[in-house]
């Protein structure tokens, strides 16, 4: 089990829906993120794309020096991007890195910003797109580990002797992530990617969408990991954690609401609609599922749900996913830099034993909280009370 954080380059907020209690996303913080999330123990973290966010490449790039063992989860954008400019920057940062960066394959959902980007494609066509890009940037890449260039005539892209000169570090290239729900995704991600992630729909849907996809990569010869991208809302007691879910769109009202709503219904993502349909905008019926809540989906885009209880039943809803085959968790919670590390105090202890093992950080001197009294660690005051004798 891997478990990644977000840095949340689209901004950060106590509460969503206003600006009341929001924060500025500057390099400052999100290397505040990057430093706690790394010595905590997540395997890395995932850095969005789009209008709305951040370059995520000079972002990560920016954050390399100051992590040691952090992953970079970073878009791969067919159509913004030509296949082998993407091989070379994938190359090269895993070069500088020396191995720490993944590919998150994004076509799109959203036409109009999309012809911003000046692409002009609609749904069909991205994916045919997609599935050509794919395939020269990972032939670039794999090739250049023997010095071989690569020449490809598609439908919709061409490239005559693409050659990369320096190699990534990982082999045969970096893991390339990829999250769709519509038929065409699914086909692409069974022939070429190598995790493929799902939204935090409920288990039920989340099972039937890794059932098709592992049939889809068998029937291919393939196997693939799968991932899940969720929000997580969790406190010592289930009713603390409820609380907290609904003081985060405290201050979400219906104008907002349906305004984000209007924005989703254009969009021609099926993940996005899935999401959306979860609650169509319903704020009474957020609990889609057992400690399943689509609060964060009625004015987000992209992942809309989160996991929301104490440490045990969040623990006790991520292995009901694990048991589904979902190995990778993707995880977030606003503001992002404290639930970082609330969920990781409260929600690591509980995780399997050896992921337990792997999340644990070498540390000589804790963790153990505040020394007592100058003289004991909290736990062995507690057992030198319980050995005294009665006055």
């Amino acid at each position: 089990m891997k478990i990644f954080w977000f840095i949340p380059t689209h901004g950060d907020s106590r509460y969503l829906g206003t600006s009341k209690g929001a924060r500025q996303v500057d390099h400052a913080y999100m290397k505040q993120i990057a430093v706690a999330v790394d010595n905590l123990g997540y395997e890395g973290v995932l850095i969005p794309t789009g209008r709305s966010c951040e370059d995520p490449w000079i972002t990560a790039a920016s954050l390399i020096d100051a992590t040691k063992n952090l992953k970079f989860l970073v878009a791969l954008r067919p159509g913004v991007t030509t296949p082998a400019l993407a091989a070379r920057m994938a190359a090269t940062f895993d070069r500088l890195s020396n191995g720490r960066v993944l590919l998150n394959l994004v076509t799109g959902g959203d036409e109009q910003e999309l012809k911003g980007d000046g692409v002009y494609e609609d749904h069909a066509t991205r994916y045919q797109t997609a599935a050509e890009y794919t395939k020269i940037w990972r032939e670039i890449l794999t090739r250049s580990h023997t010095g071989e260039s690569f020449t490809f005539h598609g439908d919709r892209l061409q490239v005559d002797d693409a050659k990369l000169l320096y190699p990534p570090v990982q082999k045969p290239y970096p893991p390339l992530w990829f999250g769709g729900s519509s038929d065409a995704a699914i086909e692409l991600a069974a022939e070429q990617v190598d995790t493929y992630l799902t939204w935090g729909e409920p288990p039920a849907a989340v099972k039937e969408k890794v059932e098709t996809m592992r049939a889809k990569a068998t029937a291919r010869g393939r196997t693939l990991n799968y991932g899940i991208r969720l929000h997580v809302i969790v406190r010592e007691t289930n009713e603390q954690a409820w609380a907290a879910a609904e003081e985060l769109i405290q201050y979400v009202d219906d104008a907002t609401i349906q305004a984000a709503q209007k924005k989703f219904k254009q969009m021609d993502s099926v993940g996005q609609r899935r999401m959306a349909e979860l609650h169509n905008g319903d704020r009474t019926k957020l609990e889609v599922s057992p400690n399943l809540w689509a609060g964060v989906g009625l004015v987000r885009g992209g992942a809309g749900t989160a996991l929301v209880g104490d440490p045990q039943t969040v623990a006790d809803r991520i292995q009901e996913y694990a048991d589904l085959g979902i190995d990778t968790f993707i995880f977030s919670g606003y503001p992002h830099l404290e639930e970082s590390i609330r969920f990781a105090e409260l929600v690591f202890p509980l995780l399997p034993l050896e992921t337990r093992q792997k999340l644990a950080q070498p540390n000589l001197t804790g963790p153990f909280g505040e020394i007592v009294a100058n003289n004991y660690v909290p736990d062995e005051a507690k057992k030198e009370v319980k050995t005294q004798e009665p006055a």
